[in-house]
């Protein structure tokens, strides 16, 4: 696709890989729209970049209804999802909680797929458009302390899947994107973003991978596209 003037909302825009991606798109020529719970950094990373924004947790369904209606009054209709936005919980086996289950669940799986529920409708009436699902390597393998996060990417990933069989015959493209670990405000209890470090992926390298699949020719598309570091066991410094 051709990302000048291409309509993009992204979710947890404000940050890490979801900012890095509406930058990136932006400076391509696309119109994008951020979304996060934070009105104030939003307003703050908007300005900064040239984006449009709207407060609204993903997990709340009258936000996602607030979502869809800036869709259409900012950007007058939309023509790319990126479903960013996603949290964790990193308990042991014994520590398991349906609480937290359910924090995390309601973002990463319940509220991602409401909001794309609503946008594939636009898609459907228009017989275009583009999802690009943020997952992870989580998605593919577990790991200790994961239950809680790996099964929701493992979530993410499956519906990716019905939603490419669901799509196709409306010239909807679904691509799902598995980063290894981003140092990013990810997990972080102050919401700060983490310092790079040489022998780990950054935002950037997120950002081109998912701009480089848009602009695959509409004819086809990636089904799935997994970005891991080069060598994430050199140490610091080298």
């Amino acid at each position: 696709m051709n990302l000048k003037d291409a309509r993009v909302l992204v979710t947890g825009g404000s940050a890490g890989i979801g900012k890095a991606t509406a930058k990136l798109l932006i400076e391509a020529g696309a119109k994008v729209l951020i979304t996060g719970r934070d009105e104030n950094k939003l307003q703050n990373v908007a300005q900064e970049m040239g984006a449009f924004y709207v407060a609204a947790d993903v997990a709340s369904p009258a936000d996602i209804d607030k979502t869809v209606t800036e869709i259409h009054n900012q950007l007058g209709g939309l023509d790319v999802l990126i479903n960013n936005a996603g949290i964790g919980e990193f308990p042991t086996l014994e520590e398991l909680t349906l609480e937290a289950f359910q924090k995390v669940y309601n973002v990463n799986v319940f509220g991602l797929a409401l909001l794309t529920q609503k946008v594939a409708q636009i898609f459907k009436a228009q017989n275009s458009g583009n999802i690009i699902n943020i997952a992870s390597t989580a998605a593919t393998r577990g790991f200790e302390r994961g239950t809680i996060y790996a099964s929701s990417k493992f979530a993410l990933r499956g519906m990716t899947e019905c939603w490419q069989a669901e799509l196709r015959r409306h010239n909807v493209r679904v691509i799902l994107v598995n980063p290894s670990e981003v140092p990013t405000a990810f997990a972080q209890a102050d919401r700060k973003e983490r310092e790079e470090v040489p022998h780990k992926l950054t935002s950037q390298e997120i950002a081109h991978t998912i701009k480089g699949a848009l602009e695959m020719d509409n004819r086809g598309f990636i089904k799935e596209l997994t970005v891991i570091a080069t060598n994430p066991w050199l140490a610091e410094g080298k």
